[in-house]
């Protein structure tokens, strides 16, 4: 494989007149500015929906518009989602374990529902699992799970819901299902957002977590315990929530009206939990760093002396922490023609080098990568900025639907997530603050990818999905009716 820095030295010789007008265009600086204000304390993790996602909203809008970026949606840079938020009733809530013949109540600050639902569970016998125990799987299946309180001992912050919900399919019922974390998770009480006709989603049974240390102590001394839980109908209310659009229209008459998206969420997960410490959940990398790589790749393609033939559109999404909302929102309520969108390029976790894997210096890696033809455009481009575009072996496919590309991928639309890695030290945790990104080589990576995206902007075939790839089928058909305009 040929390294990072034979690559750079290549580039050095070999940039041509675009790739050095872009990297005086785009500097660490700024994009360090850009991230260390979205993700300061002062902007509280930017839970969706918050006041301080409002104002980094705004925050984004005035970047497009001091770059000069059309602006695209209903009230200037902005699309409004109006959406219901469902809160699960924590305080409503009645929760207690009978252990040792003495009541134990946990402390609803530490306990957080998954479920919206009204639920009454009376007396379910605890059985205790662990998630680093391989033969937790196999009880999961077997009728000792059914009608019982699974509880779920973690080593770090819990099981996922999604896992569990996955390896639960087919298996008995249980009564309930309660994960015991170590540390408080960010918030006791997540909402979930919904279009106001969308149904409120309901699980088959009862899902929370939980971090009370007395619950946890007692629950582990214990041989013999069960468990009460009475859960009143969910909170709703009215919000609205933004998605933030500028375009930099294209220059060919016939080209024009086809679009390539440069696309990153912006939201995060708010302040966690209850008691002394750190419990802002900053979000620099995850995902300050792919909304400043967009701003500063706006800022920077905006400027060139000449346009690109197509159109390049600009988007910050809301809510994809919460489950991809604002890029689902605007599938579901496209500014530009779906079958008239050729390409999106999702930013996502571009700041940090220290991957759990090893260090990523001089490398971005695409989800999906031998799906299309962008990712070979987008190989090409790092070759010239000296970057390489790799395929994580590992994490290529199966982080595919896991980010904000795979709304636009179901809807047809050759589509990718570019990261530096797929998991780093304080992923989701408080310790993920602006300072601990690597800004050096956090430039270069946006440089490419800001070439890149010219490139395919200006180029006369649109990007089109691999047909021999087993994988691509479904989206081929999908893309067969968005250019009909089914």
């Amino acid at each position: 494989m040929v390294s990072a820095a034979i690559l750079a030295a290549v580039a050095a010789a070999q940039t041509g007149p675009l790739a050095d007008e872009i990297a005086g265009r785009l500097t660490a600086n700024a994009l360090k500015a850009d991230v260390s204000f979205l993700a300061s304390d002062a902007l509280k993790g930017r839970l969706a929906p918050s006041p301080e996602l409002q104002i980094a909203a705004e925050f984004i809008a005035a970047q497009f518009r001091r770059a000069g970026l059309e602006p695209v949606g209903d009230d200037e840079y902005f699309q409004t989602a109006d959406l219901v938020s469902f809160t699960p009733n924590v305080g409503g809530m009645e929760l207690s374990f009978e252990i040792g013949g003495k009541t134990v109540i946990p402390d609803k600050a530490a306990v957080a529902l998954e479920d919206f639902s009204a639920r009454e569970v009376r007396g379910a016998r605890v059985l205790k699992l662990s998630e680093d125990d391989p033969a937790t799987m196999a009880v999961l299946k077997s009728e000792e799970a059914r009608g019982r309180a699974l509880v779920f001992e973690s080593s770090s912050t819990g099981m996922a819901m999604l896992a569990l919900r996955t390896a639960m399919q087919g298996s008995p019922p249980p009564a309930l299902i309660i994960t015991l974390t170590p540390v408080p998770m960010p918030t006791g009480s997540r909402l979930r957002l919904r279009e106001p006709s969308a149904p409120v989603p309901a699980f088959p049974y009862p899902m929370l977590r939980l971090w009370d240390p007395e619950v946890r102590k007692a629950l582990a001394a214990a041989t013999e315990s069960t468990v009460s839980l009475k859960v009143p109908p969910p909170l709703s209310a009215p919000v609205k929530l933004r998605n933030v659009v500028g375009i930099v229209r294209g220059s060919d008459p016939l080209l024009r009206d086809t679009y390539v998206l440069v696309t990153a969420h912006y939201d995060h997960l708010g302040v966690g939990g209850s008691g002394e410490g750190d419990r802002t959940f900053n979000g620099a990398n995850d995902n300050a760093s792919g909304t400043a790589c967009v701003i500063e790749i706006a800022s920077a393609l905006a400027s060139l002396p000449e346009r690109p033939r197509r159109s390049i559109v600009f988007m910050a999404f809301f809510g994809e922490e919460e489950g991809l909302l604002g890029s689902r929102y605007y599938v579901g309520h496209p500014l530009f023609p779906l079958g008239k969108t050729v390409a999106q390029v999702n930013l996502e976790i571009m700041g940090r080098t220290d991957d759990d894997s090893g260090p990523r210096v001089g490398q971005v890696n695409a989800t999906g990568f031998d799906y299309t033809t962008i990712t070979e455009a987008l190989r090409r481009a790092g070759e010239e900025a000296g970057v390489q575009v790799l395929k994580d072996e590992k994490s290529s496919d199966s982080y595919y639907g896991r980010s904000d590309n795979a709304p636009f991928a179901a809807a047809g639309i050759p589509a990718h997530t570019l990261s530096v890695g797929y998991g780093f030290p304080d992923m989701h945790r408080p310790g993920d603050e602006w300072q601990k990104l690597d800004y050096d080589n956090m430039v270069k990576v946006a440089r490419a990818v800001a070439l890149g995206i010219y490139r395919l902007a200006d180029g006369s075939d649109a990007p089109e999905w691999n047909k021999q790839h087993p994988r691509t089928e479904r989206y081929i058909r999908a893309r067969e009716k968005a250019a009909a305009g089914k």
